[in-house]
């Protein structure tokens, strides 16, 4: 198995669930990460929480439904780095039916989930391929298969993300860069909406997954030899409706 000792880490969307989970888990087996999201307390948080545990971690307030912001993530990136050979491609906000959200909110979820993910996995793959390759794990979410009601532009969103995981790890491995997309099941988070207490009790039930749990996916992925290629991983909750 791969070490992940002084491996350089971008996470999008690391200051909060799964991709605060996964930055906290690459740390502790020794990875170097650097996060961004959108709001300043999250992040100091995040880096605390990173600082607490000895990690060697950075980041910085950013959009990635921003094409400037995205282009200083990874200016800032590579000065913390230097090289770059993973990133957790996480950043993404709920969406509901297109009919209930104004124009300018559901261009924005499609921004963010869709667009920012490619241009983080664009800027990534020309990275890596500056030295000797890399691993880009996207997050998707299952509601690409299911499709239910009431989150179209949502679903919208992550169904263009397994299209796009699909054929990008085809144009990637050329170039020596393993490509895995993780689809979670339903997983505690702020995106919810329901509360901190019925998440927990759904949890308890098995009826929800923990960020953590998405976490130890990517701990996984990440760290196969290199002969092996995890191209797509779903992730359910072990009491789930059809």
């Amino acid at each position: 198995m791969p070490s992940l000792q002084g491996r350089h880490v971008l996470v999008t969307g690391g200051t909060t669930g799964i991709g605060r989970a996964a930055a906290r888990l690459l740390a502790a087996a020794g990875a170097e990460v650097f996060i961004f999201g959108r709001h300043e307390p999250e992040l100091r948080d995040a880096l605390a929480a990173l600082a607490e545990q000895g990690a060697k971690a950075g980041g910085v307030v950013a959009d990635v439904a921003e094409k400037k912001d995205v282009q200083r993530v990874f200016r800032e990136a590579r000065k913390a780095f230097g090289t770059l050979d993973i990133l957790v491609d996480n950043a993404g906000i709920a969406g509901e039916a297109v009919a209930d959200m104004a124009d300018d909110e559901w261009r924005y979820v499609i921004e963010t989930n869709l667009v920012g993910a490619m241009s983080c996995a664009r800027e990534s793959l020309r990275w890596m391929r500056e030295g000797e390759g890399g691993h880009i794990v996207i997050i998707g979410s299952m509601s690409a298969e299911r499709k239910g009601a009431d989150s179209s532009v949502y679903v919208a969103g992550k169904s263009g993300l397994r299209g796009f995981a699909e054929s990008f790890h085809k144009e990637a491995r050329k170039e020596g860069v393993k490509v895995t997309l993780i689809e979670p099941g339903q997983t505690g988070s702020d995106m919810q909406d329901s509360s901190p207490t019925e998440q927990r009790e759904e949890i308890r039930e098995g009826s929800m997954l923990r960020a953590e749990d998405i976490a130890v996916a990517v701990h996984y992925c990440v760290t196969q030899p290199h002969r092996c290629d995890v191209t797509f991983m779903q992730i359910r909750p072990h009491v789930e409706s059809h």
